[in-house]
């Protein structure tokens, strides 16, 4: 707009004209001159206006990294991508320890929020996109290296899996400009992984596996194979006993619990999980058994697709992005824990075991079927409180208070179905509802565990990841 507008000013100026020759070709070549000079000024005030697009990894690396962490430590030992393949909670943990090892190095340069561990320093002209990658990278490097060697994680595969990060922060750290900024960038970002690999070590992880096996009624036990897993004691039972992130220990919250076998509230859940969680002759509908399945997958590629989503439709910076993943990945991480904490404190027994043994319970209620079977694969560890409600809820909560607003435009999609919410709490109903519908939870173990994670939520808000100093938020930016 603005060099049509000096155009036109040339224009007008070259339409006036003298009737001496001499005079006007003098006029012209000033005219020329003056057109010259104002399209410079033109277009050198159009760069200034509206300067080039920036570096790729500069405004994506926190995106780009939380993507490459979710295929390293979900993806299979075997898949085209390789990746170390922790379950659930264990993928999380690790999740909350890379994003934070992120938050920390982005937010010493500018971000103007309570850092989560302390003394990091930061000149403000650091790369923020540099930071980002380099603490993503050293961590993810790290926690490779630490992942136990066995059965098809090989020595070669975490070799395979190092490789690729490796050629992946090359990549990244080459769509950025050399400079004094980019060096800055990596010496922050390669302090705030070292810090955060120091804080993690001996926190508990791959530690003693496993459950205790109960005999009475209403005790967990495992559920063999062909409906259980092969391994049917959970090997990952030591997610119980890590040291939580924000919490101040890993049993801070406890659930109300179970109900009790004789009661009626007991025999309604019963019931209902009998009828709709059966592999065979259920009453579910076709809907229900799609949101059962859906239910199924890791929910952790499933869960920050999705939050990736967000962050990029709700235009978030690059400090806001590495903030708003740190909050939801260690307010799901805590979740986890704490809810893993609380399953071994109840030991409650599955659906499949307690329909099979029902005629134990002392309830009138309750009819035992020998054969029955769940639609879903019975997980090897105890029921209450259910761990999807309690990550889901945990991550959606955290998503909620850091916008300040349950709304939000996202879907949640893995190999089985897409599903569309207009709001984050909205998910909460449906996993609860999915994990019942799945055979594999009672619905009050699922109510507990929303609960839960959504508790947790509210102590990640109140405690962590504010301003600090008090009234420097300013400092954040919208870069």
């Amino acid at each position: 707009m603005m060099i049509s507008k000096l155009v036109s000013a040339f224009n007008s100026a070259a339409s006036s004209k003298t009737a001496n020759d001499s005079d006007f070709r003098r006029r012209s070549t000033r005219v020329k001159r003056r057109r010259a000079g104002l399209v410079a000024i033109a277009l050198l005030a159009a760069v200034t206006m509206h300067p080039g697009p920036a570096y790729a990894a500069e405004n994506d690396a926190v995106r780009v990294w939380n993507e490459r962490a979710i295929v390293t430590l979900v993806n299979g030992h075997g898949a085209g991508t390789p990746g170390v393949q922790f379950a659930p909670p264990v993928a999380m943990i690790h999740l909350a320890i890379v994003q934070g090892a992120v938050y920390d190095a982005v937010n010493a340069i500018k971000g103007g929020h309570a850092p989560y561990l302390k003394g990091l320093k930061a000149a403000t002209s650091a790369s923020k996109g540099a930071a980002a990658a380099t603490a993503a990278h050293h961590v993810l490097i790290g926690l490779v290296d630490q992942a136990p060697v066995a059965g098809t994680l090989t020595p070669a595969v975490k070799t395979a899996i190092k490789a690729r990060l490796d050629q992946e922060y090359t990549d990244s750290l080459a769509e950025i400009s050399p400079g004094q900024a980019k060096a800055k960038g990596i010496e922050v970002g390669a302090a705030a992984a070292a810090a955060m690999l120091a804080n993690r070590a001996g926190d508990g992880r791959f530690g003693a596996p496993g459950f205790p096996v109960g005999s009475a009624p209403g005790q967990w036990r495992p559920v063999p194979p062909p409906h259980g897993p092969a391994a049917n004691n959970d090997p990952n039972g030591w997610v119980r006993n890590v040291r939580p992130f924000t919490l101040p220990s890993s049993e801070y919250f406890h659930t109300p619990g179970p109900y009790a076998l004789t009661s009626t509230d007991y025999a309604a859940d019963f019931n209902e999980v009998k009828a709709l969680g059966v592999a065979t002759g259920s009453t579910r509908t076709a809907d229900q058994t799609v949101l059962a399945n859906w239910s199924a997958p890791h929910p952790a590629p499933t869960l920050y697709a999705a939050m990736r989503q967000v962050a990029a439709s709700k235009g978030l910076t690059i400090t806001e992005q590495a903030r708003f993943h740190a909050m939801t990945s260690m307010t799901g991480a805590d979740s986890l824990i704490n809810c893993w904490a609380e399953k071994a404190h109840w030991l409650f027994w599955r659906p499949t075991t307690a329909i099979q043994l029902a005629a134990d319970d002392g309830n009138a209620a309750t009819e035992a079927d020998a054969n029955w079977t769940a639609l879903g694969s019975v997980p090897p560890y105890p029921d209450e409180p259910s761990g999807a409600n309690c990550v889901y809820s945990g991550v959606m909560n955290a998503a909620k208070a850091f916008f300040g607003s349950d709304a939000a435009e996202f879907d949640l999609t893995n190999a089985v179905a897409s599903r569309h919410y207009t709001s984050f709490t909205a998910v909460i109903p449906d996993m609860i509802e999915a994990r019942m519908l799945l055979g594999i939870h009672f619905r009050r173990p699922d109510v507990n565990g929303a609960m839960l994670g959504r508790r947790v939520a509210e102590y990640v808000d109140a405690n962590f990841f504010n301003c600090g100093p008090p009234g420097q938020c300013r400092q954040e930016g919208r870069e």
